[in-house]
């Protein structure tokens, strides 16, 4: 029989090397998975690559491991890992054939690979974070309302009309993409990206896909589009902006279940009557953000800014038409 029980590591802050981060069984320290697959570090040579935690410990791909039972291991993340390297060998087609649910669940499972990380060092940091994660009681009510969406990927689980995330792919054409792999991510905002050769996977991961329907303009516009990778970084600037604004944590209920039932329900609820679902919008703000995305292109916020009220775009033109960029020409910044 399935086990439809949920479990809830926050309820005791249950964060250590002795339990399987996705079930909570006791294990062994030796008992882990990686966060980021081992296809993944061996197809875009990550093993020694270097990642900075919050704690300003320096870790690796290779190294960025997290608890997890042999059960958990064997019976679904290697299923799904294997589920998305075959997908992503057939390109944008492929990812875009999966399930949702599958590609937020291998989102779901680096990113919660990372905060479990986080959360295990706080018990003994390298430098006290400024904002430590496990002292802030509505970011760990938002982790908590999360991990119960990602423990779809251990318990059978249907999400009653909605998809927990927003998930934009994009496709980056050849002639200046000299990065085969890159990954960003938003401990807060819940914002993430992961560039895999060609196709660029943008992700917000608790917004019941409010932000995809917010950018659906922009998105219809860019879909089927090959871009130049500083179109990506201003579509990238746009959805972590969108992430910054949000204002609300979906909350997800279990269905009553009955002894016959082989699933678990989902239902969720937004509250948008005491609370605004975005922020203001800022154009300073936002300038910052898309100034962070565009370093590679050294683009200054004064440069983003230079005509009043209009921010600095190579993705639309004043009318709102797409861009065909094929260089980047900096004489036309």
């Amino acid at each position: 029989m399935a086990d439809l029980k949920l479990y809830d590591p926050f309820e005791n802050m249950q964060f250590s090397d002795k339990h399987c981060f996705l079930c909570g069984t006791t294990i062994t320290k030796e008992q882990r998975t990686p966060v980021f697959a081992e296809w993944l570090q061996q197809k875009y040579n990550l093993q020694d690559k270097e990642l900075l935690l919050l704690d300003k410990s320096v870790t690796t791909f290779s190294r960025l491991t997290i608890p997890c039972c042999d059960n958990c291991h064997v019976q679904h993340i290697i299923p799904l890992e294997a589920e998305i390297e075959h997908a992503a060998e057939k390109g944008l087609e492929g990812l875009q054939a999966l399930d949702e649910k599958r590609l937020f669940q291998w989102i779901g499972k680096m990113y919660y690979g990372t905060l479990v990380t986080e959360l295990i060092k706080e018990s003994d940091p390298l430098v006290m974070p400024e904002y430590a994660v496990s002292e802030n009681p509505k970011m760990l009510g938002k982790f908590r309302e999360f991990f119960k969406v990602l423990q779809s990927l251990r318990v059978p689980m249907v999400f009653s009309d909605f998809i927990p995330c927003s998930l934009f792919l994009l496709e980056v054409s050849p002639t200046e993409d000299e990065l085969p792999f890159e990954y960003q991510d938003e401990l807060t905002t819940m914002a993430f990206s992961v560039k895999l050769g060609p196709v660029v996977i943008v992700c917000t991961l608790l917004d019941n896909s409010i932000i995809r329907k917010a950018l659906g303009k922009l998105y219809r516009l860019v879909e089927g589009k090959k871009l130049h990778p500083v179109q990506v970084a201003e579509f990238k600037a746009r959805v972590f902006y969108a992430a910054y604004l949000f204002n609300v944590v979906p909350e997800y209920f279990e269905r009553p279940q009955k002894p016959e039932d082989t699933q678990v329900v989902l239902d969720t609820i937004i509250d948008d009557v005491t609370n605004e679902i975005f922020n203001p919008w800022e154009l300073s703000a936002y300038a910052h953000m898309l100034e962070e995305l565009l370093k590679p292109w050294a683009i200054r916020e004064k440069q983003i800014l230079q005509k009043p009220g209009l921010p600095l775009s190579f993705l639309v033109d004043e009318t709102g038409a797409f861009k065909t960029i094929e260089r980047f020409d900096r004489s036309e910044v």
